[in-house]
């Protein structure tokens, strides 16, 4: 069960926002396992912005979780420039500019020390991200109008006005590109890196930043990303918590208000699909360490592949039910090969990857990868057995409450049904979807989707 930002208990606080604050951690404690035998009705409108609003109102606990999503994820970064998404979002932290009009709470310029000290003081937080195919505002605060209207004000602020200061970028970007340098010495990132290269080829899902895209990377490159990605026609926004339909709309409003507004929305240029392999890939990498890094796989499927379902059952089976799953059982436990070795898949807008992942002593590498690979082989094959079956099913479904059991996993839920354009009661059938798979749905979705004689399989690590 979550609780609320470490913000929320910060003793600088006044003692009447810290009394709220004590009473909101209480009420999320006990309001929080209610999730699980809710109607989970989730509200969704349009805005006449474009702005597509999703909305679950939860009334238990005085909070309100926000979670803002636009078309601008990594997967569309110029391959010259990987990580630029990522580093934009990040970077609206270290400053604003002043508001034009001088309206609000907070008009004047913020430097990145004020900023902290502003959601410090609010007992909130708000900052930014980018996947591979989204980049993601999420704010976090009390539903006292006080300070949520403060928050709202503040975070509407940052997404509108950043200062992008170049001398806080220079800073961040050697801070960052030493980050990147340092873990290129475990091998635990050289393999996935490798994995990534070989599994996605020129497709942006494969490219990661590097100490070269950065330094391609100025100041007016995150301007010019900022202006082009954030408009409201493009905005997919979650809300979960304490606010009425008509409150949520009208915080939607004042969060976006700053944002260019346009008639129509214009096409984003389409991203090309992964390609399948063509042959199978056996990379392996030399380096002095006490495990060898193991990793096979390919491209899996889209989030709107309609065997979802299917895949996820398999899976569970498969290698992604931690101790009860069939490489857990064929790797570590008949054969003491692993600690732990696992599988999954990673749809998104495009086929995200299917990988298997394991750690073995270098000189069992070889025998490790071939008894995985034997096992992806045969579960293709033939599927599970019905007993495998009714265990994933009984799992998956006596699981399902802790997916939804704090209003920050709600909120995750909500965001993943708004963006993938789900069915509004998604969550509401999600058992009954698990309960309708068969044995012979896995089987033939298994088998569509994965190829295992066209594997890519990198070693990093083992015995020569």
């Amino acid at each position: 069960m979550k609780v609320p930002h470490p913000m929320f208990l910060m003793p600088s606080l006044s003692m009447t926002t810290r009394a709220l604050r004590r009473s909101a951690l209480v009420l999320a404690c006990w309001g929080a396992v209610g999730w699980a035998h809710a109607s989970l009705p989730i509200q969704h409108w349009t805005q006449p912005s474009g702005a597509r609003v999703f909305l679950v109102e939860s009334h238990a606990i005085p909070m309100v979780d926000v979670q803002i999503d636009i078309d601008a994820g990594s997967r569309r970064d110029p391959a010259a420039q990987a990580g630029l998404a990522s580093v934009m979002s990040g970077q609206m932290a270290n400053g604003t500019r002043a508001d034009p009009q001088g309206q609000g709470p907070y008009p004047q310029a913020l430097d990145e020390n004020q900023i902290g000290e502003a959601w410090a003081d609010l007992g909130a937080s708000f900052g930014g991200s980018a996947g591979g195919d989204r980049m993601s505002f999420g704010l976090r605060s009390l539903s006292y109008p006080d300070l949520l209207d403060k928050a709202v004000a503040l975070a509407a602020r940052q997404m509108a006005h950043p200062a992008f200061p170049e001398a806080m970028w220079l800073r961040d970007r050697e801070r960052t590109s030493a980050s990147i340098r340092e873990s290129l010495t475990k091998p635990g990132t050289v393999v996935q890196q490798r994995f990534a290269q070989a599994v996605y080829g020129a497709h942006p899902y494969g490219f990661r930043a590097t100490p070269e895209t950065l330094s391609r990377i100025g100041v007016q490159d995150l301007k010019n990303l900022h202006a082009q990605a954030l408009r409201a026609c493009r905005a997919t926004v979650s809300v979960v918590g304490a606010l009425t339909r008509a409150q949520a709309d009208a915080l939607v409003q004042r969060l976006l208000a700053q944002w260019p507004r346009e008639s129509g929305c214009p096409s984003l240029p389409p991203v090309p699909e992964v390609a399948p392999l063509a042959a199978p890939q056996n990379l392996n990498l030399p380096f002095d360490s006490a495990q060898a890094h193991v990793l096979i796989g390919q491209p899996g499927y889209k989030r709107t592949d309609p065997d979802f379902f299917a895949l996820l059952v398999g899976n569970h089976i498969l290698g992604g039910g931690g101790f009860v799953s069939r490489l857990t059982e064929q790797v570590r436990e008949k054969r003491g090969l692993s600690y732990s070795v696992y599988s999954g898949f990673a749809p998104g807008l495009h086929a995200g990857a299917f990988t298997v992942g394991l750690q073995t002593r270098p000189d069992q590498a070889t025998q490790a990868v071939a008894v995985a690979q034997e096992v992806v082989q045969d579960f293709v094959r033939q599927g599970p057995t019905e007993a495998e079956l009714q265990a994933a099913k009984s799992n998956l479904v006596g699981g399902f409450a802790l997916r939804i059991d704090s209003n920050r996993k709600l909120l995750d839920n909500v965001a993943n049904i708004a963006w993938n354009r789900l069915p509004l009661d998604y969550l509401s059938n999600w058992t009954r979807q698990i309960e309708r798979v068969s044995a012979a749905d896995i089987q033939r979705a298994m088998a569509r989707v994965l190829q295992p004689e066209r594997m890519v399989t990198v070693v990093v690590g083992a015995a020569p």
